[in-house]
């Protein structure tokens, strides 16, 4: 073998990349945090975090439904004409 061809350059590719598949694998089947091609870590993801993550993006989206349709009223009450505000006050005492 020549160690001077692009053949041993690939085949130094291949172990480096094999490796790291490895490792990475290793570390995802024990729950270790996993290394990205930079080397940094990133953990995988926690199912009961991102199950309370979802409840409470519903949650804040229930709240900003709410919060939207009071805008909207308090907009129809500020662009009324005030006659118009005060026959519907009036009507609904009746």
């Amino acid at each position: 073998m020549s160690f001077a061809g692009p053949e041993f350059i690939l085949a130094i590719i291949a172990l480096s990349t094999g490796g790291w598949l490895i490792n990475n694998w290793i570390r995802a089947r024990h729950g270790y945090a996993l290394e990205d091609e930079w080397g940094g870590k990133t953990r995988p993801a926690d199912s009961q975090a991102m199950s309370q993550l979802q409840a409470e993006n519903a949650e804040l989206r229930e709240q900003l439904a709410h919060f939207a349709d009071r805008v909207k009223v308090l907009e129809r009450i500020a662009t009324d004409t005030p006659t118009r505000l005060a026959a519907e006050i009036e009507d609904l005492r009746k």
